[in-house]
């Protein structure tokens, strides 16, 4: 059985460090799991209920949900704007959070990661997208973290793939997120 990961990164630019981190991550997935990092995030609008019912709810979002709903679970990637979690990365779970109590986050592991500026590595964004997608009725892994602090100065000359201790980090959150997924197979 391959374990299906949807990776969500919470930053659209294209440098990115935490949208580097993803990347990492896909070149260090073990054997039997498969991360696809979602491409188009910056499409998908605002969450609004009056445009999801059936027959109107926009493409990019019936996109996102079509994805979502072909993996058993998710890896968020955020980095901290404003000491919180980036609106894109909400406005995602959001989308994900519906029909309530049958989105496509329900029951499912959730993993949330990323890097920052600040000396903490994003740790209140990262909070607060557990948070989130826990109430969005996900199955949060408390214990599979990782906050990797002053991305600016880390990562200014070194690619989080070439970064001994960041993909050793790396592989422990993808074991620890794909082995939550067996249970739930077996």
């Amino acid at each position: 059985m391959t374990v299906r990961i949807l990776g969500l990164v919470g930053s659209l630019r294209a440098g990115s460090h935490n949208r580097q981190l993803a990347e990492a991550a896909v070149k260090l997935t073990p054997e039997g799991v498969d991360l696809v990092l979602y491409d188009g995030l910056a499409g998908v609008p605002f969450y609004n209920e009056d445009i999801d019912a059936e027959g109107s709810v926009p493409a990019a979002a019936a996109r996102l949900r079509e994805a979502a709903g072909e993996a058993d679970a998710f890896l968020l990637f955020s980095p901290e704007y404003n000491g919180t979690i980036p609106a894109v990365l909400k406005n995602a779970i959001d989308w994900l959070s519906r029909p309530f109590g049958a989105g496509a986050l329900s029951g499912r592991p959730v993993a949330v990661i990323g890097t920052a500026f600040g000396r903490y590595g994003g740790v209140w964004a990262q909070d607060e997208a557990r948070k989130a997608a826990g109430i969005a009725g996900g199955t949060v892994l408390e214990d599979v973290r990782l906050s990797i602090p002053d991305s600016v100065g880390r990562f200014a000359e070194l690619h989080p793939a070439d970064d001994a201790e960041v993909t050793g980090q790396l592989t422990g959150v993808l074991t620890g997120l794909s082995a939550a997924v067996v249970p739930a197979a077996a």
